[in-house]
């Protein structure tokens, strides 16, 4: 049984690994390229992971929720254009989802309005930034969407083979 240790602000990769019940050296092992020591460095936040280390924590802990989380909190590029996504249940993702894409089919027509005439002007702009608001909720529901499912098809509750082979039927039309 792995020690746990009692840090108080653990970050997430310490975070996961501890949820596994892996101690450091067991972590090393499972993820190959990374020694005991370059993990505790991450997750005493002494130094940053690389992408290609998130990757490999991601995949092996099957936790792909970490490269959402890298690239929204640590990658200069990601903090600029990327969400963090927050893991919720499958019914909870589907619900807002909905919601959003009800507000979205009730404002349709006055984002046409809006934009016939390819500009925004004052009295627009407030129902503009509002549909925008919209769209958004809507593209971190399809986001939580995908990591949900990631999840599922890493920790094995969704078939990954049968997925797949449904994908490469459909994709085939």
């Amino acid at each position: 049984m792995a020690r746990v240790s009692t840090k108080a602000n653990k970050n997430i990769y310490h975070l996961t690994r501890e949820s596994l019940g892996l101690t450091r050296e067991e972590a090393s092992e499972l993820l190959v390229t990374l020694a005991p020591e370059r993990i505790e460095k991450i997750e005493n936040e002494r130094t940053l992971p690389h992408p290609d280390e998130v990757l490999t924590m991601a995949e092996k802990y099957k936790h792909p929720s970490l490269c959402n989380y890298y690239c929204a909190n640590q990658c200069p590029i990601g903090q600029q254009y990327v969400p963090e996504v927050k893991i919720k249940d499958l019914s909870q993702i589907v619900l807002e989802m909905l919601a959003s894409l009800n507000t979205m089919q009730r404002k349709k027509e006055r984002l046409i309005e809006i934009t016939v005439d390819g500009r925004i002007s004052g009295d627009e702009l407030a129902d503009f930034v509002f549909i925008q608001e919209e769209l958004e909720k809507i593209s971190i529901a399809v986001e939580t969407l995908q990591l949900w499912s990631e999840r599922m098809l890493a920790t094995g509750v969704i078939d990954p083979a049968a997925y797949q082979a449904y994908k490469e039927r459909e994709s085939k039309g």
